[in-house]
């Protein structure tokens, strides 16, 4: 059974600090470009930052760029997303997604229930 587990959200002030995980199971997480999506109440889902499926390539969003930052643990089955100076703008729910590249066994796309993050005072 697949599964994506995302924790770490939470509240926080502006400008403070955030580090969202989530852990995957039931696939070859290796096999998948992994992503942070986001959501914002009354606004659609947006790509937050992707990394490849080794980890040596990592895109962002322009909103993130210089204030996020995307890892990846293979051998943890593990994705990161670290979150500084976060504004309130940042505030949604946080949803990690698994992208099965050309070798997966599955051509499906798989996502997590999400975490919310407010940034607020």
């Amino acid at each position: 059974q697949v599964q994506l587990v995302e924790s770490g959200g939470g509240l926080v002030q502006p400008a403070g600090s955030l580090r969202l995980s989530c852990v995957a199971s039931g696939f070859t997480f290796s096999l998948y470009v992994m992503s942070w999506d986001r959501q914002a109440p009354g606004k659609e889902r947006e790509l937050v930052a992707s990394i490849s499926p080794v980890g040596g390539m990592a895109d962002y969003a322009e909103s993130a760029q210089g204030s996020f930052t995307i890892s990846r643990d293979n051998t943890k089955n593990a994705l990161y997303l670290q979150m500084n100076t976060l504004k309130p703008e940042d505030t949604a729910t946080y949803f990690c997604q698994a992208v099965p590249t050309p070798l997966a066994w599955s051509p499906l796309t798989y996502w997590g229930q999400g975490t919310q993050v407010t940034v607020s005072e």
